[in-house]
């Protein structure tokens, strides 16, 4: 009987420093939600996380889950062995995402081959865990 090798692990992505401010954000994948801030006073989204609204200034600001959904705006092939352990090519993508308007996120997608990943593809957030912080990666939906 012959043995099944386990995938290899990730390669390790850069570590953000968290703050009080950016920490739901990097952290909310442990309970499957993707955060981003929303201001109670104007109703605008505000990505990266602030601790004021960039649209009106308010303080009133808080992390509020959004349904990790989004389409793809555009997009690049990375065929540059950048860092080590992470296998080429691999796709970045600018995702809009559903439940925020305005709010688009720099990501990966991942789980599909890069040929097949295209402009105004329908995509759903997936997490990568690494040393607490869950990275928001996103796979093309069904």
């Amino acid at each position: 009987m012959t043995e099944t090798a386990a995938p290899p692990a990730p390669p390790k992505r850069p570590r953000p420093r968290l703050d009080a401010i950016n920490r739901p954000f990097w952290t909310g994948g442990a309970e499957g939600k993707l955060y981003i801030t929303h201001c109670g006073d104007c109703g605008e989204w505000t990505h990266p996380p602030r601790e004021f609204c960039r649209h009106c200034q308010s303080e009133n600001v808080s992390p509020r889950a959004v349904p990790g959904t989004g389409v793809i705006d555009t997009l690049t092939i990375n065929h540059q062995p950048w860092m080590p352990g992470l296998p080429v090519p691999f796709v970045i993508a600018r995702v809009k995402l559903d439940g925020a308007p305005g709010v688009v996120l720099t990501t990966n997608v991942v789980g599909s081959p890069v040929d097949e990943v295209d402009f105004d593809d329908r995509v759903r957030v997936t997490f990568e865990e690494q040393d607490g912080i869950w990275f928001p990666l996103f796979e093309k939906e069904a």
